[in-house]
């Protein structure tokens, strides 16, 4: 269960820092900052689930080497957010209608190669990808209204600690499946 809720946490980081961004530079009215929220959530619930069936379906041809598969894609993905270039052309404009859409598939791209590492984590998928929905809707909807208050400084940080996190949940399933925990 833990697992999950990092992995959630995690993935949310970029739609989180998303939201802040549009909430300090658009200052998005209570309905928009809502349609941000959900449509983050739906799209980072979603993406996770279709990885999660190409992963199901590709375990019983890479089981032997699927904990490096998890390792890489997570690692790939935190070195990614450590970065500090994902949701960058998402929070350059407001985002209503089809760009928000777009932002919403754009940001949860990495919820698509994290789901394929759901079957590596012995736990329930469907537990793993209602957490990530909630927890991102929660932290998106939080993000606008942080952003509206405070501006839109923390959103590199929140991503970063998220690319942290996914490094650790890749180093630590490598590590359960080659003995080393």
């Amino acid at each position: 269960m833990i697992e999950a809720l990092l992995l959630a946490l995690a993935l949310a980081m970029d739609a989180f820092a998303v939201a802040l961004t549009q909430g300090a530079r658009f200052r998005p009215s209570p309905r928009g900052g809502l349609a941000i929220a959900l449509t983050f959530g739906v799209f980072q619930a979603l993406m996770p689930l279709a990885g999660w069936v190409i992963g199901a379906v590709a375990l019983i041809y890479v089981e032997a080497v699927d904990h490096w598969i998890a390792f890489g894609l997570l690692t790939f993905l935190g070195v990614r957010m450590l970065g500090g270039h994902v949701g960058e052309e998402e929070a350059a404009r407001a985002l209503t209608g089809r760009t928000l859409l777009i932002a919403g598939v754009a940001t949860s791209i990495d919820a698509l190669a994290a789901g394929i590492t759901l079957p590596t984590l012995g736990l329930s998928p469907w537990l793993a990808v209602a957490l990530i929905g909630i927890v991102t809707f929660v932290m998106s909807g939080a993000g606008v209204v942080l952003g509206r208050r405070a501006g839109d400084h923390w959103g590199e940080w929140a991503e970063r600690i998220g690319g942290v996190i996914l490094i650790g949940l890749g180093v630590k399933i490598l590590a359960e499946h080659s003995g080393w925990l």
